[in-house]
């Protein structure tokens, strides 16, 4: 089998969960013997020729095409504009190549090939994955609201309408690419997966009497960090927990807490490995996702969670290992952390186990890659 994987770029050379989900997408498919003509770009200083993240033997399936992202410039549009534009240059590429069996486009990459199949261009079944969706998910401001309706709404509906197959992880996001108008039979729900390599087999022992919670992100707005920021600021006489930030969070964004801490960006996978393993629990107060790959590593670590019911997160997370949420209300979130920081430590305990099975049984890659295998050669069977 051959797929044409498009994409905006794969992990280390674009950083971004939709850019991880795609490497990992590529070295499954050649584990399993699947041949892979990526299509991506690079927009860092590393030598994309090396492809250092990949075993000679899973090599021997990839086909890579690079590709220069147009600058998006800075005005309101522009990174839309590029991204059709980027969609052309993958097109014009991609039509002098030998047939696939089955197209897999992230995000805007296959746009100016749907337009040509809907003009009659001849070419494999396409699945489109949009990953979260957060232009259709609730906005956390109005600013916000005005740019995902104006911005993305129409250009994303044409994509899913115009493909084959539209991807999505499960959860809310089934119901909510119903909710757009896809058709159920066009949806393939896969949820995403992790290396085994991150898979603790017991979580650590936290021997100190305060309970280290742990956020990762970027400081961006759907993430919820003011709403944690504000919930954090209502438990300020509770000693009983530490935080810790890991992301580059301004320095006027910071609490001067003595139990807040802020850690910086931290790129080294091993070093930020190492860092989760010390925490218990994870705290992930977004107002929008899609099935979020810090979630995932938290929980495979042996952490326990809390985050907010949007996206496929349910998949993830409940009572059996954290705390849902509801919404990203600063309250809401004061209150799971105060729960979770009284808890007596052989309960944490359990909670952090329940996560390193709920992954151990549902989202490594080696059982996800089969899956989507599966549906794959269903999907372009159907068509034939």
């Amino acid at each position: 089998m051959k797929i044409s994987l498009l994409t905006d770029g794969i992990f280390p050379y674009v950083i971004g969960g939709m850019q991880k989900h795609s490497y990992y997408l590529v070295k499954y498919f050649a584990q399993r013997g699947v041949y892979v003509d990526l299509y991506h770009t690079n927009q860092s200083k590393l030598d994309i020729t090396k492809y250092e993240l990949f075993s000679e033997d899973e090599k021997k399936f990839i086909n890579s095409f690079v590709i220069p992202f147009p600058k998006a410039g800075k005005l309101p549009g522009h990174y839309i504009k590029a991204s059709f534009a980027y969609s052309k240059a993958v097109f014009e590429q991609f039509k002098m190549q030998e047939p696939s069996d089955f197209i897999y486009a992230k995000g805007f990459s296959a746009w100016k090939l749907i337009e040509e199949k809907k003009k009659g261009f001849n070419c494999a079944p396409i699945g489109v994955n949009f990953h979260g969706y957060e232009m259709f998910q609730k906005q956390p401001n109005f600013k916000s609201f005005l740019a995902a309706k104006f911005l993305f709404q129409k250009q994303v509906l044409f994509n899913v309408n115009n493909a084959d197959f539209v991807f999505s992880y499960g959860g809310k996001l089934d119901d909510l690419i119903k909710s757009i108008g896809v058709p159920a039979k066009k949806i393939i729900s896969i949820p995403t997966g992790i290396e085994d390599s991150w898979l603790v087999h017991e979580p650590s022992i936290n021997s100190t009497q305060k309970t280290k919670f742990l956020f990762v992100g970027r400081f961006e707005r759907r993430k919820g960090v003011e709403e944690l920021k504000k919930g954090l600021l209502l438990l300020k006489d509770n000693l009983n927990f530490e935080f810790h930030f890991v992301g580059p969070i301004p320095e006027a964004n910071k609490l001067k807490l003595p139990h807040v801490f802020y850690l910086g960006s931290i790129t080294d996978v091993e070093i930020m490995k190492a860092k989760v393993k010390e925490m218990d629990v994870l705290v992930c107060p977004s107002h929008s996702e899609g099935m979020p790959n810090v979630i995932m590593e938290a929980m495979a670590s042996g952490l326990a969670v809390i985050a907010t019911d949007v996206g496929a997160v349910k998949l993830m997370v409940g009572e059996s290992n954290g705390v849902l949420l509801q919404s990203s209300n600063p309250t809401k979130i004061a209150s799971a952390i105060e729960k979770l920081s009284k808890l007596d430590k052989n309960i944490l305990q359990q909670l952090k186990l329940s996560s390193i099975e709920k992954v151990k049984n549902n989202f490594l890659w080696t059982k996800v890659i089969d899956e989507t295998i599966l549906k794959i050669k269903t999907c372009f069977a159907q068509k034939n």
